[in-house]
């Protein structure tokens, strides 16, 4: 296993915890934030292996027997905690559970390791539960949580874990790591680099997922027909997104993403778009638009975005955004991505 744990980028936060680790010194707690796809599950898992790593030497070695489990997602001294699939939040009794494990001496190493994902949809009284562990953790207990930023959490929670923020990767960094260790095509790559918003994770599941650039399409697509679509269409829009958040919040940051790249235009810029293959089509709605308003709707997609991740009401604050805050344009004939998408 090399020293950057096999993981591109975030040079800084592996030699953080690298160090941590050789001198003994790890926090029993570490908040992991980013945006989706950034990188933060890959480096708690990297983390959790090389805590739990039996080496003598470097660690992880990728070798030995504990490596091997955690990689495999057997490890008896590692837990996940993900919310649950009915209710999209993790619930208190997941945490109890956890607690009850954590109450327990390790297996086979040094450590129990948690790692909590996506803790900002954790209900309140699982937050609180947490804070027990947080207050009076064991010795060999090391609390891995992941989120998009620390203002989604309790203040008490943050206060009691070392912050560890991720930011996004250099598109440049992330298209040649798509060539050369995933092998993709380096049209595509480019594209993806740029699609991505330096979520390197991201980027990976596009390449082996066709579907997520289709859907990509679809959502322009739609974005432009509400440009000329009455209240009335834009109303019937907003409620069926609002019934699927997830679905939701990926079609704002699409929005968002295009808005970014219209009002770049708008201000003659060209040099750092995101949506390199409908270049045109954003000039087009640029011209018409200008950079005031391009500005006011990338504004207004984001706070929307935010407001969903604040847990705000869907449908409301989807009208909001669909049917008062998008102009009325005169519709034209989306423009077609290349081949490369």
């Amino acid at each position: 296993m090399s020293t950057d744990w096999g993981i591109i980028g975030h040079d800084w936060a592996v030699r953080l915890l690298r160090r941590a680790l050789a001198q003994g010194e790890l926090s029993h707690a570490y908040l992991f934030t980013g945006p989706s796809g950034v990188g933060k599950e890959t480096l708690a898992l990297a983390l959790a292996r090389a805590a739990l790593c039996q080496s003598t030497e470097e660690r992880p070695c990728g070798l030995c027997h504990d490596c091997r489990l955690v990689t495999s997602g057997n490890h008896p001294d590692l837990h996940r905690v993900s919310p649950e699939t009915a209710s999209g939040r993790s619930g208190v009794q997941q945490v109890r559970e956890l607690e009850r494990l954590l109450s327990l001496t390790p297996t086979m190493g040094r450590y129990r390791v948690a790692i909590l994902s996506n803790f900002d949809q954790a209900t309140p009284a699982a937050a609180n539960a947490l804070l027990k562990t947080l207050e009076e953790p064991p010795a060999y207990v090391l609390l891995l949580l992941l989120a998009p930023d620390s203002d989604t959490l309790l203040p008490t929670i943050v206060s009691r874990c070392q912050m560890v923020p991720l930011r996004p990767l250099p598109a440049r960094q992330v298209e040649q790591a798509l060539i050369e260790r995933w092998e993709v095509e380096p049209q595509r790559a480019r594209l993806l680099a740029h699609l991505c918003g330096g979520r390197l994770g991201w980027a990976v599941r596009a390449a082996r997922d066709p579907a997520l650039l289709q859907r990509r399409t679809e959502r322009l697509e739609e974005l432009t027909r509400l440009l000329g679509a009455n209240r009335v269409e834009r109303f019937r829009y907003a409620a069926e997104l609002a019934s699927n958040l997830d679905a939701a919040q990926e079609t704002l940051e699409w929005w968002g993403g295009w808005w970014r790249d219209v009002m770049i235009l708008a201000a003659g810029g060209a040099g750092s778009l995101t949506n390199v293959d409908l270049e045109e089509r954003a000039r087009q709605q640029a011209q018409a638009l200008g950079v005031a308003r391009a500005a006011a709707l990338v504004q207004a997609t984001r706070r929307a975005a935010d407001l969903l991740r604040r847990n705000a009401n869907p449908q409301l604050t989807l009208e909001v955004l669909i049917g008062f805050d998008l102009p009325l344009m005169r519709q034209t004939r989306p423009a077609s991505p290349t081949a490369a998408s």
